[in-house]
């Protein structure tokens, strides 16, 4: 039996994906390329599995930092690794139709909640901020995760970017975010002189911590609509 029949069989429909970042577009094209000129011996898991180690290698990176800035550079280098694992091992599947939509959602999410909790950590043990914004970080993107992962059973609509920013925009801005550490790590905000990461990472929880809230909102009145009470 094909793993499509015994899919079917099981009554699981995929998800329908959504994808808005300023990004998409461009990004969409050069992985079915890259996908198109892939060496066989280049698999998913392969692939998965590299992302996976890139960010925990950005954690290491954000580590090691602490006590040399330069480590930085490497960490711009783990975030591109990170974005060609992470964002071609599904483009393969779909180009050599080997989809597998259970295995991979369920991997990949995994692997995402792991890797961020590397990555965060990180960052915590860098000095560039204080522990209690990365734990801010890592709860307001946990947060926005489980929304997105519910939103998906019960909409079956798999949105991978909320408004113009998805995963590749926040690799950018880290990246661009390093760029600046090297420079200066501390920020000038209203007379006072406070850690950039911190004003960034703060800034970034509450902007997901607003973004769960208003498309739990949304999600719960569409939800409504569709199971009106009788």
């Amino acid at each position: 039996m094909s793993a499509g029949a015994a899919t079917a069989e099981a009554g699981f429909k995929t998800a329908r994906r959504k994808q808005q970042a300023l990004t998409a577009a461009a990004e969409k094209r050069a992985l079915h390329w890259m996908a198109e000129q892939a060496p066989g011996w280049v698999t998913s898991d392969g692939l998965t599995l590299i992302g996976f180690a890139a960010q925990i290698g950005v954690g290491a990176c954000y580590a090691l930092a602490r006590w040399d800035r330069r480590a930085l550079l490497a960490g711009i280098f783990f975030l591109a690794l990170n974005w060609l694992g992470d964002s071609l091992d599904g483009t393969l599947a779909r180009v050599r139709r080997q989809e597998r939509p259970r295995y991979g959602f369920y991997v990949d999410h995994m692997v995402d909640i792991f890797g961020a909790t590397a990555l965060m950590g990180g960052l915590a043990w860098s000095g560039f901020l204080h522990g209690v914004t990365a734990a801010a970080m890592l709860v307001a993107f946990l947060l926005l995760a489980a929304e997105s992962y519910l939103a998906t059973y019960t909409l079956g609509r798999f949105e991978l970017s909320q408004g113009w920013f998805g995963p590749t925009e926040l690799r950018i801005l880290l990246a661009v975010g390093n760029l600046a550490l090297l420079r200066n790590p501390y920020a000038h905000l209203f007379g006072h002189r406070l850690l950039l990461f911190d004003v960034g990472g703060g800034i970034a929880a509450g902007a997901m911590f607003a973004m769960a809230v208003s498309v739990g909102v949304r999600h719960t009145a569409e939800l409504y609509r569709e199971e009106p009470l009788r």
